[in-house]
């Protein structure tokens, strides 16, 4: 299967960019059901995979060379963030994979859904909602699908702690005896 290129989603939409560490085209929120139905025109009919990579606050290094020659190193702030990606492909001309990334802040995250799209994206953006807490603007039916409606928080996101109570047991032994010896209440 040979590689599908991304230099003409680049090309026909000037607000994406190309993230050459990741591999990715990295499209605006606002663009991406345009971006998608394009590349479905494209011949590009078959998203196999949609994930979210969340990434907290981080200070980042990075060296700058003055014009006299000199060299400084920068300590810049990256916001949190979480990224949606889509790993695309062509079925009819066995090519792929493209791989797409929709990114938004972490608080209110909120990307477009590319399920009216591509159906195959239908579960796992709710997967993606679920665990991330990032809403799908335009799914067709957006709720919970591996935790309980009960549920509080988004146990994939890197900043979630689980409650006291998550490993509960009767009887309890190991590390979560250990848990419960250190303050905690066993009931």
């Amino acid at each position: 299967m040979s590689e599908l290129s991304h230099e003409p989603v680049l090309e026909e939409f000037p607000g994406a960019e190309w993230d050459e560490a990741a591999g990715a085209v990295i499209v605006p929120v606002a663009q991406a059901r345009a971006v998608a139905e394009w590349l479905l025109g494209q011949d590009v009919d078959y998203c196999s995979n949609v994930t979210g990579v969340d990434y907290l606050e981080c200070e980042v290094k990075e060296k700058v060379t003055h014009e006299d020659g000199t060299v400084e190193t920068i300590t810049k702030t990256e916001p949190g963030r979480i990224d949606v990606v889509y790993h695309l492909y062509s079925m009819q001309n066995k090519t792929g994979p493209l791989v797409l990334k929709q990114r938004t802040t972490r608080d209110g995250a909120e990307v477009a859904s590319l399920t009216p799209v591509w159906r195959s994206c239908d579960l796992q953006e709710r997967e993606v909602f679920d665990l991330f807490g990032v809403n799908f603007v335009g799914h067709p039916d957006l709720r919970r699908i591996l935790m309980w409606d009960e549920f509080e928080g988004h146990p994939m996101r890197k900043d979630y702690v689980e409650p006291f109570d998550y490993e509960w047991e009767p009887t309890p032994h190991d590390e979560i005896l250990e848990k419960h010896k250190r303050g905690k209440v066993i009931v």
